[in-house]
């Protein structure tokens, strides 16, 4: 159990609570505490109990349940709980929009037990007439229910590639010296996983079968040609399995997407000792496996070195837009600068949420002032790192930022993102994101869509006119590497980078350990074909100060 798993567990504690009528200060110290636990980076369960009890929020009631839940799994309180709550009602906690409070109002008031009798009732306008609701938050639930379903089962890539390893690892020390490998999505790097899929010979179907029995939450294990089975009952897994002078070329075939494979044209009709072979056998340039989506993938890699020069974790120079503690951040901004110093990276772009940004402790006017006053001293310290003076700057309803110009000019660059009003037309949304991207402080467009994979879809927005916008007014395009987001979405890279516009890898990372989630943002960049001279965060430090140096020199003179 991980800590976004253990904070989990207490935010559910605190829903059931508020579900039966509970204590609601109880409720609400459970919240705090699963808020504390998801963005502490060290490993819980790890920590003694001191360590744990330090954390601010978690008292010695709270300590005694993670005690209780690292010693058996479990928490007494939450098992009683769920006797009174059934089922269905549980899973109404995780339709977004609706919390605990107005799912008890739906259970008692219209006595529905479960999604899809809430579905149904939204269908025949009841809850529209229950009062707390309306006819606008109706159509939000339907809409929510129905993408909750449409994602049923689905894996964001961390979590699935990490599966996949740890399964890998298991495998082959199990087959002893015969092949297995992960394909697939997973090998693809697809932003939302399906299905884990890996490929073994033939000849360990026996060995994979023992082990998958004896595995803990495998279940529904099946196999004929193929090895299907079920994690924790919802994940989807496979093991293909082919012989071994076939295993090169069923590996490839597993790979690629339908579309990819039939574009390619290769039926195993030679024996290969690598995939670099059945591209060479068609005329074409290898293409890695990030790439083989069946776009045009094939008919570029018939004339230029398709994958040749692709962007590389290694190839970031810097960590622009992260948050310390003078927002919401869980480590301070000394400890966030010493960190990213000591990984070798050259700068930290800090962005800490603007003023508007209340719920997330955005930065008044007077605390802007006093963390760039320490920025200047640990610049002196730490040189020849260097800490660049960034914002995160809220987008308002209509387009503007929300400081100053006054306040804007003391920021060495601004990341200009929408974190409220999602609730707009493409046309409403488009025109609010390129009135932004006009201010000439906006150095770079966050987060382009807004969206959470697997549990909310972005704003609909008008890409091209978005990109266009950028490429008019030299602002760069970020990636937001954190897994959940992977926005701006990697099919639109390449029309980005065809028209001069800049990407900018961003972890947004809320912790030390948040940088890492740059590795997430280059997967989906190999994907749209970005390469490093394409990539504002691998320049190195002498070169982002120049430019965000002329740029603001055009903002002075109005140019």
């Amino acid at each position: 159990m991980d800590n976004k798993e253990l904070a989990g567990r207490f935010k559910l504690l605190a829903d059931l609570i508020d579900l039966t009528g509970g204590n609601d200060f109880k409720a609400k110290s459970y919240q705090s505490a699963a808020f504390k636990l998801s963005k502490w980076p060290a490993d819980i369960f790890s920590l003694a109990d001191e360590e744990i009890s330090s954390i601010q929020g978690i008292g010695a009631g709270i300590l005694a349940k993670i005690r209780e839940l690292k010693l058996s799994g479990r928490m007494a309180e939450m098992d009683a709980l769920l006797e009174q709550v059934p089922a269905g009602v549980v899973e109404m906690l995780s339709i977004k929009g609706i919390g605990a409070k107005k799912v008890r109002l739906i259970w008692q008031e219209l006595e529905i037990e479960s999604v899809g009798e809430l579905l149904y009732a939204c269908h025949e306008n009841r809850l529209a007439k229950l009062k707390g609701f309306g006819e606008k938050t109706q159509a939000e639930v339907v809409k929510a229910i129905e993408f909750k379903l449409a994602n049923l089962g689905r894996l964001h890539y961390y979590k699935a590639e990490a599966i996949a390893n740890t399964f890998l690892d298991a495998f082959s020390i199990a087959l002893d010296g015969r092949r297995v490998e992960i394909t697939g999505e997973v090998r693809r790097k697809m932003e939302v996983v399906d299905e884990i899929e890996w490929i073994a010979e033939d000849t360990a179907t026996d060995v994979l079968l023992a082990l998958l029995n004896a595995t803990e939450g495998a279940s529904d294990i099946e196999a004929y040609d193929i090895i299907t089975f079920r994690l924790n009952s919802t994940c989807k897994c496979k093991i293909h399995l082919a012989p071994a002078d076939e295993f090169t070329y069923r590996w490839w075939e597993t790979t690629g997407s339908t579309l990819h494979i039939q574009l390619v044209g290769y039926n195993g009709e030679e024996t290969v000792e690598t995939e670099e072979e059945i591209y060479e056998s068609r005329g074409l340039n290898y293409i890695v496996p990030e790439l083989r989506e069946g776009r045009d993938e094939v008919e570029v890699a018939a004339t230029i070195e398709v994958s040749e020069g692709l962007i590389e974790y290694e190839d970031i120079k810097g960590m622009l837009h992260n948050h310390s503690t003078y927002s919401d951040g869980l480590h301070s901004l000394r400890d966030m600068a010493l960190y990213c110093k000591e990984q070798g990276w050259e700068y930290l772009g800090i962005c800490d949420h603007s003023q508007t940004a209340v719920y997330a402790g955005g930065l008044k006017p007077d605390k802007v002032a006093e963390q760039h006053a320490e920025i200047d001293k640990l610049n002196i310290e730490l040189a020849p790192f260097k800490i660049l003076k960034g914002i995160e700057s809220d987008v308002l309803g209509d387009g503007s930022l929300d400081y100053s110009e006054e306040v804007l000019n003391t920021f060495d660059f601004v990341v200009a993102s929408i974190h409220q009003g999602f609730k707009m037309t493409e046309e409403q949304a488009t025109t609010r994101i390129i009135k932004a991207i006009e201010n000439p402080h906006t150095t770079i467009l966050g987060h382009l869509t807004g969206r959470l994979l697997l549990s909310r879809p972005g704003y609909p927005v008008n890409h091209e006119a978005i990109i266009d916008a950028c490429a008019k007014n030299g602002v760069v395009i970020e990636i937001n590497a954190n897994p959940y987001r992977l926005d701006m979405d990697w099919r639109w890279i390449k029309y980005a980078t065809d028209k001069g516009v800049m990407i900018s890898i961003n972890p947004d990372a809320h912790a030390k350990e948040g940088y890492h989630d740059t590795y997430y943002g280059v997967c989906a960049a190999r994907k749209g074909y970005l390469k490093p001279n394409q990539t504002f965060n691998c320049l190195s430090l002498t070169e982002i100060e120049e430019y965000l140096v002329k740029r603001k020199q055009r903002i002075a003179t109005n140019v």
